[in-house]
């Protein structure tokens, strides 16, 4: 039986695998490298997901994408050992995550559910629920559901739930789910700009402007220096909130001290 990879090794392991999506553009094999780095330290899925989410993030960041360098074919195979195959899934149906390829991230998820040679982990799961959820589709809600019993208060699996739920703009009660969502103790840490950016937009939706505004300036103020990504989106947040509350504002007759619209 081989002996367990101890924790200063597994730290060193984990390092390097995280520094696999700055691999230089004329080394497209990184993917699969990474995949050996997982698999030796034999990664359980809430390691891939961590790992592979942001890989997959940094290397589109890089103008590298992952769907650029893998195929569904590639996501497919079935003569792959267990953690490469979910390596190269996860990184894969992350990248299509980030770029809201929701129709496609379905139909190849349900496609992998019928060839897998076992059930399909946690964070493949919520990746399938992000793609019902980003569509509006309701089943994406019980899908949600269903992985919320097993995903407990790992982060990155929260977070592709709550990307579905401000994604899904015609979900029932969908605005509400997210800041439900946004409650638990892995993503109520009021520091989050992610966090805050979607809960804005909840808040939005369901009219609470002043309360939406608040959480811009607190996710504004809990970015990295030099963040413009991020700052982008908060200020467009910022302006269509701004925008919506004029629209209520114009349309709300006033009122005299008597009560009666005039």
């Amino acid at each position: 039986m081989t002996p367990p990879t101890n924790r200063p090794d597994r730290a060193a392991a984990l390092h390097k695998a995280r520094g696999r999506a700055t691999a230089a553009p004329d080394d497209p094999s990184w993917p699969l490298h990474l995949a050996e780095d997982l698999r030796g330290i034999r990664a359980d899925w809430k390691t891939s997901a961590e790992v592979c989410a942001d890989a997959a993030w940094a290397a589109r960041s890089a103008g590298r994408s992952v769907l650029g360098l893998l195929s569904p074919e590639d996501v497919l195979a079935t003569d792959r050992d267990p953690i490469t195959a979910r390596t190269l899934a996860h990184l894969y149906l992350s990248a299509l995550r980030f770029d809201f390829r929701c129709p496609t991230l379905q139909r190849l998820v349900e496609h992998l559910a019928e060839t897998a040679r076992q059930p399909l982990d946690c964070y493949t799961r919520a990746l399938y629920a992000f793609s019902l959820l980003g569509q509006s589709r309701p089943e994406g809600l019980t899908v949600m559901d269903e992985v919320l019993t097993e995903a407990e208060e790992h982060p990155k699996t929260l977070h592709v739930l709550l990307h579905g739920l401000w994604l899904g703009q015609d979900l029932d009660h969908g605005a509400e789910r997210l800041l439900a969502l946004s409650s638990r103790p892995a993503l109520a840490t009021g520091t989050d700009p992610i966090v805050l950016f979607r809960v804005a937009g909840a808040l939005r939706r369901l009219g609470r402007y002043d309360e939406g505004l608040g959480a811009i300036d607190r996710a504004i103020d809990c970015l990295p220096p030099g963040d413009t990504s991020v700052h982008a989106d908060l200020v467009r947040e910022r302006s269509l909130t701004c925008a919506a509350r004029g629209l209520h504002q114009h349309r709300s007759p006033t009122r005299t001290s008597s009560g009666v619209p005039s």
